[in-house]
């Protein structure tokens, strides 16, 4: 039985990656859902404690890479290098993605790998020579089996996902022997039922596997740009056998073994659903007949949905990051689509949705706390954080509920990759301390200048900041920005160090905050929303 990555000794790096995704165009809001999620988890396992390696990076081979320069009248390699360089990596870099690496598949470290990976295939007899005729996506980069096919108006077969025609290949290729993998990965997939998900993502693999597999074909003909196959260079490695291996390639496979053993094999791939099959299937079985541990989870997101299409600019319904975080703010978009959207489904966006949660969850429950306990602080205490001498029911009450947001949240993105559930966690509790000031209502007890007074009203604003500390912490791998402008306005950085040095674990530990901490009441986190219509 092959070994995950959880499984393998010596594997001491939490490794996840997102897909390598196609330079046919730059990037638009499905990319960055995606990569996001993967910034996300990894910065909250970082802030765990762990070692951490985030992969990301481009698929630049194949013939729609090649159709896309040619239709540009450039090489496709001078395309990729102006869309790696001018789009890709400069969103990232915009959306405070944090990844390791990002590796392109041109690159020599990859393709000379990878071409040792198929040479060592083919020298077990794991690969042979045959034809092949069928029909081929060029999108999809992958021949569709006749019944995948959806038929036009006119007759005319058609990609169910790009919803053109595809085209009737007919090459001689080498093969991979998929078809003898097909009882290993379904003794993998029951004695590892979380090893696809979610769990109608797995059900479709495990009965399409069921089915029977074919042998794969892994290499093309009838154009070049590819790595060539190394025993017959009339030949290119087929795109999808490239593109995966960026997984192994870019963490040693062949050059860095103790790299290699420490990262090897990814804890978690984060793919789209329409890729599922190449990383659920494909993948473990390739790593199967090298003799290499498989990953510990291939978890599939859904679509976004624009207008009722998936959002793509085949479909001309891309919009560009950039048009929402000029509107919204970077953290403002890294929260709303996994707050908004239940990872693994499909979901809708939308202007108005967005700003509705926006102004009622961020500006006027998280913001508008943080802005008036800092208010309070100052007008009350001078500025400087007072003690808490006079805790009770209510206080417990918090504490409680923040050991809960904490407990939740953790094991929600950290474990289940419930991304949703555990920002809901983080703001249940927000709207809890909330509730908290309303109820005890400070500016009364302001009115009380006795010293019992007094230390109630301590005890409250201590109370207050004390959850805000805590909730910079639990937020701060999805809105870093903010969380470290509340991390300097709660005066935390000199007393408790760096925010990216607090662990989530250990977020509901109460009393972190040193009394006599200077609280100050910076700018607004998340400000008033002119009209969206206008910023269209």
């Amino acid at each position: 039985m092959a070994a995950t990555g959880s499984e393998k000794q010596g594997k001491t790096t939490y490794y996840v990656s997102t897909p390598i995704y196609y330079v046919n165009d730059a990037p638009h809001l499905g990319h960055a859902y995606t990569t996001v999620a993967g910034d996300v988890l990894s910065r909250w396992h970082r802030q765990r404690g762990e070692k951490v390696w985030y992969l990301t990076g481009t698929d630049e081979h194949g013939q729609k890479i090649m159709r896309t320069a040619e239709a540009n009248d450039v090489t496709p390699q001078a395309w990729c290098d102006k869309l790696v360089e001018e789009a890709w990596k400069p969103l990232w870099e915009h959306l405070d993605i944090a990844n390791d690496d990002f590796i392109r598949t041109t690159e020599k470290r990859h393709t000379d790998r990878v071409q040792e990976f198929v040479q060592d295939l083919y020298d077990k007899g794991e690969i042979y020579k045959g034809g092949y005729e069928g029909p081929y996506c060029v999108g999809c980069e992958e021949y569709k089996l006749p019944g995948d096919l959806i038929e036009d108006e006119q007759g005319a077969k058609l990609c169910p996902i790009h919803k053109k025609p595809v085209e009737i290949l007919k090459e001689e290729n080498y093969f991979f022997k998929l078809s003898a993998y097909g009882p290993k990965l379904l003794e993998f997939y029951e004695a590892n039922p979380g090893f696809i998900q979610p769990e109608s993502a797995r059900n479709e693999v495990v009965n399409f596997v069921k089915q029977g597999l074919q042998d794969l074909s892994i290499s093309r003909s009838t154009f070049d740009w590819g790595i060539p196959i190394p025993w017959d260079d009339k030949h290119v490695i087929y795109v999808w056998v490239d593109a995966l291996l960026n997984y192994a390639t870019a963490v040693g496979y062949g050059a860095d073994q103790a790299k290699f053993d420490a990262t090897f094999p990814a804890d978690v791939h984060l793919v789209g659903k329409d890729i599922l099959r190449f990383h659920a299937i494909i993948w473990p079985a390739m790593l199967m007949a090298q003799g290499l541990p498989v990953p510990g989870k291939v978890a599939a997101n859904g679509w976004l949905m624009v207008g009722g299409e998936k959002m793509s600019k085949s479909n001309l319904t891309g919009i560009k990051p950039q048009d929402l975080t000029s509107h919204f703010g970077v953290d403002a978009y890294r929260w709303y689509f996994l707050r908004a959207i239940a990872f693994g489904q499909d979901g809708s966006f939308s202007w108005e949705d967005f700003t509705a949660r926006y102004t009622s969850e961020l500006a006027n429950d998280y913001g508008n706390l943080a802005s008036r306990v800092a208010a309070m602080v100052g007008k009350y205490f001078g500025g400087s954080l007072p003690e808490a001498t006079a805790a009770g029911d209510a206080e417990k009450a918090v504490h409680d509920g923040l050991t809960r947001a904490v407990t939740e949240a953790d094991r929600k993105i950290g474990e289940e990759l419930d991304f949703q559930g555990g920002i809901l966690a983080v703001f249940d509790f927000v709207k809890q301390v909330n509730g908290y000031i309303t109820e005890q209502e400070p500016w009364k007890v302001a009115k009380d200048e006795s010293p019992e007074g007094r230390a109630r009203l301590a005890t409250i604003l201590y109370t207050a900041a004390e959850s805000l500390r805590a909730v910079a912490v639990l937020l701060n791998p999805v809105m870093p920005e903010t969380s470290q402008k509340l991390w300097e306005s709660l005066g935390a950085e000199p007393s408790l160090g760096a925010l990216a040095d607090q662990r989530v674990q250990d977020a509901a530990t109460w009393g972190a905050l040193p009394p006599g901490a200077t609280v100050t009441k910076g700018a607004v986190l998340f400000p008033r929303l002119e009209d969206p219509k206008k910023a269209q």
